[in-house]
């Protein structure tokens, strides 16, 4: 198991959450549906001391979509589009967010093809944070697909918390369906070599690892943020390179990694796990300030954008 060396820095880091780490705890537990509104709500006025209202607490912990933001919609380096995908063995359909660069168009005398990266969402639906980053993975070359889940009850709403109760009322399994038929549109792209990889965060992380047991050799490498382990018996159908990130503090599922690294050793597929000090669940979010870990977030990003460079670009 790798443990990340940011001590050095990470301490200084000027994103370090402000708020008490049970402040994210709680927000954590909302976003996951594992207490209501109203437990989140009230366990929040605890926390408000010191000059500090609920209501700033409350702000601070909620995701703030222009902050986080890196790549403007409007950027003339790349282009994007809307595209709905059929899924027979979904709900029918999946519409989602294409990102490529410029180079891309098909105007262009430079056009090539490119390799796909699939992006999939947290527990919310395809929120604008994840439309960001198909945005930079199309800034590092790849052609990105972000699907977005709530489709068929008319797509991400607008908030993460109504985003999170149209995510719970959908079949999980035709779900996954639609994110199977989104990977197999882009891989069969005509801008796309073929090569596909995935990532995505916390419920996007399992569906990356999930994915990476269903596609076979059909998936070059995955990249799950704080995602959980596929079962150990289904590892050895994997053919894909995988790269885990987990943060320190996110200790139920970071506590999982050792187990499904001896698992991806004993089937010898090609693999690396991170740990990073001080991270909190979601700290690669810089549209959620208080879990945000820069150091740890700007690494993990550097690995990933490398490791699709090695197994996809290749």
């Amino acid at each position: 198991m790798l443990i990340d060396s940011l001590a050095r820095y990470s301490r200084m880091d000027a994103s370090k959450p402000k708020l008490p780490s049970e402040a994210i705890d709680l927000y954590n537990l909302f976003i996951h549906g594992e207490i209501s509104r109203r437990d989140f709500l009230s366990g929040v006025q605890r926390f408000a001391v010191g000059g500090l209202t609920a209501a700033a607490v409350i702000e601070a912990l909620m995701p703030n979509y222009a902050h986080g933001q890196q790549i403007s919609r409007t950027d003339d380096r790349i282009i994007t589009s809307y595209e709905t995908v059929d899924s027979p063995d979904g709900n029918g359909t999946i519409r989602g967010y294409l990102a490529r660069p410029a180079s891309a168009d098909t105007r262009s005398a430079t056009k090539t093809k490119l390799p796909g990266i699939i992006v999939v969402h947290e527990n919310r639906g395809l929120n604008p944070h994840i439309e960001d980053i198909a945005r930079r993975l199309a800034l590092a070359n790849f052609m990105a697909f972000a699907p977005d889940g709530t489709t068929s009850l008319g797509g991400f709403p607008g908030d993460d918390y109504n985003g999170g109760l149209l995510f719970g009322r959908i079949n999980a399994q035709r779900m996954l369906e639609d994110f199977v038929a989104a990977t197999r549109w882009l891989k069969n792209h005509p801008d796309c070599t073929g090569k596909i990889g995935i990532t995505g965060f916390c419920y996007g992380g399992n569906v990356s690892n999930t994915m990476a047991v269903r596609l076979g050799e059909d998936l070059a490498a995955a990249v799950p943020f704080y995602g959980s382990a596929p079962p150990a018996a289904d590892v050895p159908r994997i053919r894909a390179a995988i790269l885990v990130h987990h943060g320190e503090r996110d200790t139920r599922l970071a506590s999982g990694w050792p187990a499904y690294e001896e698992a991806l050793k004993a089937a010898e597929i090609p693999h690396e796990g991170y740990i990073y000090p001080d991270a909190v669940h979601g700290f690669h979010c810089d549209a959620t300030p208080e879990r945000y870990n820069k150091p740890a977030a700007d690494l993990a990003w550097e690995r990933t954008v490398n490791w699709f460079n090695q197994y996809v670009r290749a």
